[in-house]
Parts: structure tokens; sequence; C-alpha cells
């Protein structure tokens, strides 16, 4: 996977030299195809296992008592899992821009993660959305997409119990959307390498989440990053340019 500093290196020369730029599309071209067939072709034959092994657990619910049963599906779900979202990454930096109203969005995406809290945690959630975003010309299901991703990592950083915000402002030439929890924190040597691919602190986690929201925020000119403390919480910033 490449590192901010390759990319940079890469951009460069893609601007000095036009056969260079032609070379390196048609090779992150072939790259991309490579992936997806990758993740087609093993894509299949787990689907067929997973539901194998579904089959046989309600023909023979004894199985469940089986050693290492669980941890067998557990294994083959997060599989699918780390597939699934191998294949959004591998199209992340691909967008399909259209007019939407950026208030109604994110007031969506907040009623949507506001019904998914377990009222008996004790998760306190709240946004602010002005009535003054206006419209974005963007990839509204790709930019739902990161939101709701770093709303879920906040709830996992704050646990059982803790805060949530979930707020944006608009500005002459950019919206700035932030997403802060009261969580655990992230320890300051992990900071630099949490949106590179396939770097995981969190258990169960495939490592892509947070690469694919960085993918996805720069495809539209924008920025991601964080601002983090461990044991004091956690803010997430999206700037998007307009």
């Amino acid at each position: 996977m490449l590192r901010n500093i390759d990319t940079h290196k890469m951009n460069i020369l893609m601007e000095k030299n036009e056969d260079v730029r032609q070379i390196i599309n048609q090779l992150l071209e072939n790259h991309q195809t490579i992936v997806s067939t990758i993740s087609h072709e093993v894509r299949n034959p787990l689907a067929l296992i997973s539901s194998s092994l579904q089959l046989l657990e309600t023909q023979h619910p004894e199985v469940k008592d089986f050693y290492g049963w669980t941890q067998t599906m557990e294994d083959v779900d997060f599989m699918r899992q780390l597939l699934d979202e191998l294949s959004l990454f591998n199209n992340g930096s691909t967008i399909r821009p259209t007019v939407f109203s950026m208030e109604r969005l994110l007031k969506n995406i907040s009623i949507s993660f506001a019904i998914s809290l377990n009222e008996q945690d004790g998760i306190e959630f709240t946004s602010k959305i002005p009535s003054d975003m206006g419209d974005f010309t963007g990839d509204k299901l790709k930019l739902e997409q990161v939101i709701l991703n770093l709303l879920r990592n906040a709830k996992d950083a704050v646990g059982e119990s803790g805060s949530i915000m979930l707020s944006a402002t608009r500005h002459t030439d950019s919206i700035h959307i932030a997403v802060k929890d009261s969580g655990c924190g992230i320890p300051h040597e992990r900071l630099e390498s949490i949106f590179e691919p396939f770097r995981t602190y969190k258990s169960g986690g495939t490592g892509l989440g947070l690469a694919l929201s960085r993918q996805i925020i720069t495809a539209h000119g924008g920025t991601i990053s964080v601002d983090s403390k461990e044991g004091d919480g956690s803010v997430f910033s999206i700037v998007l340019p307009v």
C-alpha cells in the first residue's frame, strides 16, 4: 500500500512527465482490476462455505457446543467483512457526484445513528447541524459511509457510557464536519499511522475503515484529520471544499 509520501512523489512525477503519468495510471488500473478479481474469486466460495455452515447449524443445533465452532463462524464472518471492505477500498477514489442538501444528509445520518444506539447503554448522542449548510456536489452515499464509520468508531471508543457529538458548519469556501467523543482516546504513537490501510487497534477490525474514509474524502478534494489524547477522547474533523 502507498504511504502519503509515496503518493506525493508519484503525483510530482506524473505532473512532470506525461509518459510517466500514463504508465502510473495504467499500473493503478491494473492493480484495481487484480484486487477486484481476487476479491470476487474468493468471495464466491467463501459465501458457499458460510451458507453450508449456517445450514449445518440449523439442521444440527448441537454443533454450537462443539469446541471451536463459534470461533470458526466468527472467522468466516470476518473474512466476508474484510473482502467487502477491500472491495470498497479498491473503489474508494471513484466518486459519482450529485447535488444534494448537506443539512438533510447530516440530519438523516444523525437519526439513523441515534436509532442504532441501545437505550440501555449510557451513551449520550447530540448533533448540531445548522440550517444554512446549503447544497453540496459530491458522492452522497460515500460521504454518508464515511460519517457513519466515524460515528461507529466513536461508539466503540466510549463503550457503554459516554458522549458523542456530530457537528457541522459551512464557511465561504468549505464545509467542516466533526465527530467528537469522550472515549478512551488514541495514544500519540498511533496517530500518525491511524489512516493507513490494515492498521487497526480495534478487536475484530480490518484496518480499512479509516483508510477508506481518507480515500473518499481525498477524492472530494478534502481532508480528514484527528485530534486525540489517550484517556481524553477524540475529534475527527473533515473539511470539504465547496
